[in-house]
């Protein structure tokens, strides 16, 4: 096991609940697909949203959202750390710490996102 220190989506207080919150989910998922063309250097796509968060948004008449992925920094050369919080709901770790993470990982992995 490893940890990182990561950015997170824009607005960071409390678990994902909606699309467009800015908050990164918490809970248990899965690695479930990876991208080597990503426009953050790599990502790592997150099972987001399972079952439960599904049927949290549903019931409030609201989407979930999706696409939750861990990736490399907001552009090329710049360390994701000096600009905390960027993301829209991702996690950011640094282009090298996702080039580690990418080829530790394989789809299917388990993760736990907890604050």
């Amino acid at each position: 096991m490893k940890t990182y220190p990561i950015g997170l989506g824009f607005a960071p207080e409390g678990p994902k609940q909606f699309e467009g919150d800015g908050r990164t989910p918490e809970g248990s998922y899965l690695i479930d697909r990876r991208n080597p063309k990503s426009l953050f250097h790599l990502s790592i796509g997150i099972s987001y949203p399972n079952q439960a968060d599904i049927a949290f948004a549903a019931a409030l008449g609201r989407s979930p959202g999706k696409d939750i992925f861990i990736h490399g920094g907001p552009r090329p050369g710049v360390d994701p750390m000096n600009v905390r919080d960027w993301t829209a709901g991702c996690i950011s770790v640094s282009d090298r710490q996702i080039e580690e993470i990418y080829a530790m990982v394989r789809n299917g992995t388990p993760i736990d996102i907890y604050a």
